[in-house]
């Protein structure tokens, strides 16, 4: 297997673009974390609250409760633009307002990167992908080819946090950082798996997504598309 290019540098802005809370910290927020520290500009945008995610809670409580455990994750990595968009949870369509919503989002934030979920149908063998996130980034894909096709100004480059990397991100310096970010999600983590301490949920998750590489720890991501 080839190994992965070194993630580019030249760029100030990144569109994080996700289904729903903790999308984005299993992943990406060692990443982020590093990216924000040297003062890049990252922002956060997710379709839905998550108001379905934890068990036992209604979706008008766990909505909220969501958002604000998203927001607080965010920070710890150095996010201070957290939005959300109310696409229903556990639905979400390729559907034309879907797509017009990603376009208006990449308009108005003018990102050089995107990056998105891992659209495929299975991490690895006997492991499924979620639906919610196969069409959400397929609307992502779909958006970015028509804003290439209507008027060429688009992201440089997008990518999805899969298991195909083509780039890696050293962050060995941020790991700490990412399993505080998804700890952040401490209510929906609990109900998850309510006999494992959150934090050594977190650790245990933030230690697979950042699997050393040449005794280095990365994050990855797949190039999609690219100008």
């Amino acid at each position: 297997m080839t190994s992965p290019e070194p993630f580019p540098t030249d760029w100030q802005t990144a569109l994080v673009l996700v289904a729903h809370p903790d999308d984005p910290e299993y992943g990406m927020a060692a990443a982020v974390a590093r990216w924000t520290g040297e003062g890049k500009r990252v922002v956060y945008a997710l379709a839905s609250s998550g108001e379905r995610g934890i068990e036992g809670m209604t979706p008008a409580e766990c909505g909220p409760l969501r958002e604000a455990e998203q927001r607080a994750s965010a920070k710890i990595v150095g996010v201070d633009e957290v939005e959300f968009w109310g696409f229903p949870d556990s639905d979400i369509r390729n559907t034309p307002e879907l797509r017009a919503k990603i376009t208006e989002t990449v308009e108005r934030i003018a990102p050089q990167v995107i990056l998105s979920l891992y659209g495929g149908p299975e991490w690895a063998p006997g492991q499924p992908n979620q639906r919610d996130h196969m069409e959400f980034a397929a609307a992502v894909l779909d958006a970015y080819d028509a804003l290439t096709a209507h008027s060429g100004e688009v992201p440089a480059w997008l990518f999805e946090n899969g298991p195909a990397a083509t780039h890696a991100v050293d962050v060995d310096a941020q790991f700490e950082v990412a399993v505080r970010s998804l700890a952040a999600h401490d209510r929906y983590l609990s109900v998850l798996d309510p006999d494992t301490p959150v934090l050594d949920q977190a650790r245990a998750q933030i230690d697979r997504a950042t699997a050393p590489r040449d005794d280095v720890r990365v994050a990855g991501f797949e190039l999609k598309r690219t100008r």
